[in-house]
């Protein structure tokens, strides 16, 4: 009985903050492609999807999770066609169109990569309750902090779950698969 009611109390302790953030996030966004193309949440409506938020330039966070969402996408063999993975940079004044398509080209033809207006991309942070900045560095260059959680999205548009780039990857995995089982 003990044990019961400990793992309920787990269980209800990861549903609050998971429940909290889902009633925040709302996920409505329409930027523009790095194919060139404009799409917006109402495109993917049907259709679960992944968002992450990053730039080209990262040098540690962006490729890392990138390159697991890469290696997520191949163990989950065609069912990976029943998801879509988007990228959104939060550095549009660097990462142009062509810049974003040889960046997720190097991790998996599937992620797309998306750009805005400086506008549009602080749009889409709010709806998505992520957060990034602009920091100067020492030799004139700058990088960004941003929110480093990949946003599982379902069928309808709502949140689903989240996926933080440093769980284990059969923890990614199965969530990856979890939204993909509830479409």
């Amino acid at each position: 009985m003990c044990r019961l009611l400990i793992a309920l109390m787990a269980v209800a302790a990861w549903l609050a903050p998971q429940a909290a953030l889902a009633q925040q996030i709302n996920g409505h966004f329409t930027l523009t492609t790095h194919e060139g193309k404009r799409l917006s949440d109402a495109d993917l409506k049907g259709r679960p999807y992944a968002v992450f938020f990053g730039f080209t330039h990262c040098p540690e966070v962006c490729p890392t999770a990138l390159y697991e969402l890469s290696l997520v996408l191949g163990e989950l063999g065609s069912d990976a066609d029943r998801v879509a993975v988007l990228f959104v940079t939060v550095d549009p004044a660097r990462d142009t169109q062509q810049q974003l398509a040889a960046f997720v080209g190097a991790f998996d033809p599937r992620i797309v990569a998306l750009r805005g207006t400086d506008e549009e991309t602080a749009a889409v942070a709010r709806a998505f309750k992520a957060t990034y900045r602009r920091v100067p560095q020492d030799n004139g260059d700058y990088t960004m902090d941003h929110t480093a959680l990949i946003y599982l999205m379902d069928q309808t548009g709502a949140f689903f779950d989240k996926v933080d780039y440093r769980e284990d990857h059969a923890t990614q995995l199965a969530k990856f698969r979890r939204l993909i089982a509830a479409d």
